[in-house]
């Protein structure tokens, strides 16, 4: 194989590899803060058992607390997905730890 003919057919794969991700981006609405699916859901009503059924053990069941916060400002398409947690300064005292 010549050099001009790899040449061309490098530049070929490349530029249909790369022809995948345009397509993708204009195919797909990937933004993260788009509304997803689970943000509609609703609660449903308590598990109704049958007389003369054993209901199911619920000893270990966790409650869900109430949610008594103010709602985060909603984001928009345009602002950045946080595929990193955010970086905490926390500031550092003087002295030891356990020291007043």
């Amino acid at each position: 194989m010549t050099s001009r003919a790899a040449l061309a057919l490098s530049s070929a794969v490349l530029l249909m590899l790369s022809g995948c991700k345009v397509i993708h981006h204009i195919t797909h609405d990937d933004a993260c803060n788009k509304p997803q699916a689970y943000q509609r859901a609703s609660s449903i009503a308590p598990l109704n058992i049958p007389q003369g059924l054993d209901g199911p053990d619920t000893s270990r069941a966790l409650d869900v607390p109430p949610l008594n916060e103010p709602a985060p400002r909603a984001l928009t398409p345009k602002d950045p997905c946080m595929y990193a947690p955010p970086s905490f300064d926390v500031p550092q005292q003087n002295g030891r730890i356990g020291e007043e």
